[in-house]
């Protein structure tokens, strides 16, 4: 038994997973950070998982996309074989007498890279059984896809080494010691690794050969030859310097056509091919600045958040349409006083009075109901909810949703579902044909989230240089644009026009007003952005002239800058600025001015509804019979408390911060009730709210604590926050809304607009 044992733990293999753990804990720490992330370990609650389980290539999950995924995991893994033989094959020094030593390096090597293989394929198996209803057919197809991507890479990849491995160890061979007297860096470097493979030797007893059969090394243990191991060192250190330009190369190359939808890879490769570059940096500066690369790392970091700092590297995310080589607006108090003056307040007012009169004038009935429609953000999930909600609200009033909306409001996807549903709406009554609900649906519910990993990886996370012309202008490519582009792509460009193209139609009231409001991450007030000019939601609501202003129109703050030129599409990126994935726009001010989600101050743009209503009550009590808010969540709002476990020590340090941010909404959700409960008490006609939820907690017994297993699996059935969606997840979405409490809102709602309450 101890001999058997003992054959294991000294086995090749399991030799080298003990020396990295001891060693190359880094490279170690980005296999584990694979397994955790595609098990949902990490960013379980945006999706990130679903991008290794679900990955789409053209709007299409399949062979050729789990194919990609393969080919970016052999070049992870071939990335980790390399450099972990660059660094630590001198150790074991019986390689560098093998024949094709570098190939049966990297088969020993694989127990890392197999464990993580073994479990994405089992993982991606239960998800696309379990989640996108897949067939037993299209799965195999999926894991082929996998596996002959990863043949493929890794095939390459050992081609390579068998040709070029032959041809230079010729060539090294008369000339070793001449080439390592012309660097004495080279020299220096190999006359370390010398000493480090005298001063520590492995016991190895055998290896797996490249026709994995176990054979012994012991013989070979005090073999040690100084001209064989430069070899190896000198002819695999060049091998490893040309796949590191290839694979540079190739994302280059990548990043030069990253418009076309045929060469945005998977975000799982993308990803991947990341981890491949880290991988090879780890490497590089471990291999060369041993002791120092850690201080080398943090020091290139300094260096480049200082060039940023400087401006020699680009850090401005443009918006689309608006003048940047100009004038810049000077962004003070005195310039908000100046905008939000009582002159600013009269003049938007009754510009919005004669709005009103317009929309008062659209209407059938001789004492109408005003409707607002609230809608919440929460990226594709919000979007493709938002979306299908107004379909059902509008099927209840008989299509006169748009006709009897006065303004929407809201934050993020909620908004981009609300535009859409919006536009379509604006198209039909203009004569034009419009997609059925079905297709509506699921064009809304395409991925938008590769496109925009593809681009970080290939463009922003290097030097933005690529430029693109809008309106006679010249703006920098980032992940901001693609988003856009993709966004438009999959809505049939509907969307793509200015700001102002619908300024005409909103003042005539042929369609409901919409109001953007991304938060300035500069004081936290509210960027106002409208076709309209709406100086007057910014003015205190005390009435106190030394008042806090709470927000500013973007039409009066960037006149002189072509406010009225910004893109539409880019306006509901900034109102849906998600951490990270979309970048936070920069706008042409100083100090430069850059604005966050509008979900950050309220997810739900009740706020903004209540004090549009507060400033014109006095003309909705004299031409409405009431105001009706239809409020569309994409949260339970009086969801059950749900139980913890034992909190672990980080859990317990990061609570304080942890929990601010996970009851952002609930916070919310109190605030507006205040300010709805206020305004009834205020509005001398009936102000009534309806509100659709999405709701995954509806078939839990409420009346006793939920077991913490029980609240788990309801969760899992909760679509991610993310831009990207399963097919499960858009069903649940999409059959959300037929459940009992949506359903009562719907016929409440419709009882409501016919006779009051």
């Amino acid at each position: 038994m101890r001999k058997s044992i003992d054959s294991i733990i000294y086995s090749f293999p399991v030799q080298l997973v003990f020396h990295h753990m001891r060693r190359n804990l880094a490279l170690v720490i980005l296999w584990v950070l694979f397994v955790v992330t595609i098990s949902g370990g990490i960013g379980k609650i945006y999706g990130i998982h679903y991008l290794y389980l679900d990955p789409e290539y053209v709007n299409q999950v399949g062979f050729w996309s789990f194919f990609m995924v393969g080919l970016a995991f052999g070049n992870f893994t071939m990335a980790f074989h390399i450099t972990c033989y660059i660094l630590d094959s001198h150790r074991f020094t019986f390689v560098g007498i093998l024949e094709r030593p570098f190939a049966k390096f990297s088969i020993n090597n694989s127990v890392l890279p197999l464990i993580a293989l073994i479990t994405y394929v089992v993982l991606l198996i239960r998800f696309q059984s379990s989640n996108e209803f897949a067939s037993s057919v299209n799965i195999l197809l999926d894991v082929v896809g996998l596996l002959c991507g990863l043949a493929v890479m890794l095939a390459v990849f050992f081609i390579y080494f068998k040709f070029t491995n032959k041809d230079i160890f010729k060539y090294l061979a008369g000339s070793v010691d001449k080439r390592l007297r012309k660097s004495s860096l080279s020299r220096e470097r190999m006359m370390n690794k010398l000493t480090e493979s005298r001063a520590r030797r492995y016991k190895v007893y055998s290896y797996f050969d490249l026709k994995l059969r176990v054979r012994s090394c012991r013989r070979l243990q005090d073999f040690y030859d100084k001209e064989a191991v430069l070899k190896v060192f000198d002819q695999n250190h060049f091998n490893s310097v040309v796949i590191e330009f290839g694979v540079i190369f190739l994302i280059l190359f990548l990043g030069t056509f990253m418009d076309n939808e045929y060469l945005q890879i998977p975000a799982a490769a993308s990803s991947l091919l990341m981890f491949s570059i880290v991988i090879m940096l780890v490497g590089a500066f471990s291999y060369w600045l041993r002791g120092w690369g850690l201080v080398s790392a943090v020091g290139l970091f300094l260096l480049a958040n200082l060039l940023v700092k400087w401006g020699l590297i680009q850090g401005e995310y443009p918006a689309r349409g608006l003048d940047y080589e100009g004038e810049r607006v000077n962004y003070t108090l005195g310039k908000l006083r100046e905008l939000n003056s009582e002159q600013c307040f009269r003049e938007d007012s009754l510009q919005m009075l004669k709005t009103l009169e317009s929309w008062r004038q659209q209407q059938v009935e001789p004492n109408p109901r005003a409707v607002f429609l609230c809608v919440s953000g929460g990226g594709q999930r919000a979007a493709l909810w938002s979306l299908n909600a107004l379909v059902n609200v509008d099927s209840i009033l008989q299509g006169q949703l748009m006709r009897q909306t006065v303004l929407i409001t809201g934050a993020s996807g909620g908004m981009v579902g609300a535009a859409y549903f919006r536009e379509l709406y604006w198209r039909k009554v203009q004569g034009e044909k419009i997609p059925a609900v079905s297709e509506r649906l699921r064009m809304i519910g395409r991925d938008n989230l590769n496109p925009i990993v593809f681009s970080l990886l290939v463009n922003d996370a290097f030097f933005r240089v690529r430029r693109y012309t809008y309106d006679q202008k010249s703006y920098l490519k980032d992940r901001g644009y693609v988003f856009e582009e993709n966004l438009n792509r999959n809505l049939g460009g509907v969307l793509d026009k200015k700001l102002a193209a619908y300024r005409e139609p909103e003042m005539k009231a042929q369609i409901p007003m919409m109001l953007m409001s991304p938060v300035i991450s500069n004081d936290g007030r509210k960027l106002y952005i409208s076709p309209q000019r709406v100086s007057f939601m910014g003015k205190s609501t005390t009435g106190d002239p030394d008042g806090k202003i709470a927000g500013v129109g973007f039409n009066r703050l960037f006149e002189k800058q072509g406010a009225e030129n910004l893109n539409f599409l880019t306006a509901l990126r900034m109102s849906a600025s998600f951490p990270y994935i979309t970048p936070t726009v920069s706008l042409p001010s100083e100090p430069r001015i850059e604005v966050m989600d509008a979900g950050i101050s309220d997810n739900f743009g009740v706020g903004d509804a209540v004090r549009f209503i507060e400033v014109f009550k006095e003309w909705f009590e004299e031409n409405t019979a009431g105001v009706t808010m239809v409020i569309i969540r994409d949260t339970r709002k009086n969801a059950p408390i749900e139980p913890q476990s034992n909190p672990s020590l980080i859990q317990r340090m990061t609570y304080p911060i942890a929990s601010v941010y996970n009851n952002l909404g609930n916070i919310q959700d109190v605030n507006n009730d205040e300010r709805i409960a206020s305004l009834k008490d205020n509005l001398r006609v009936p102000l009534q709210t309806v509100e659709l939820e999405y709701n995954t907690y509806t078939n839990i017994d409420e009346s006793y604590l939920v077991e913490a297993k029980e609240t788990e699996r309801k969760q899992l059935e909760r679509a991610s926050l993310s831009w990207h969606l399963t097919t499960k997840e858009k069903e649940n979405i999409i059959q959300n809304i037929d459940l009992e409490n949506n359903q009562w809102a719907l016929r409440r709602l419709e009882t409501i607009m016919k006779e009051g309450e």
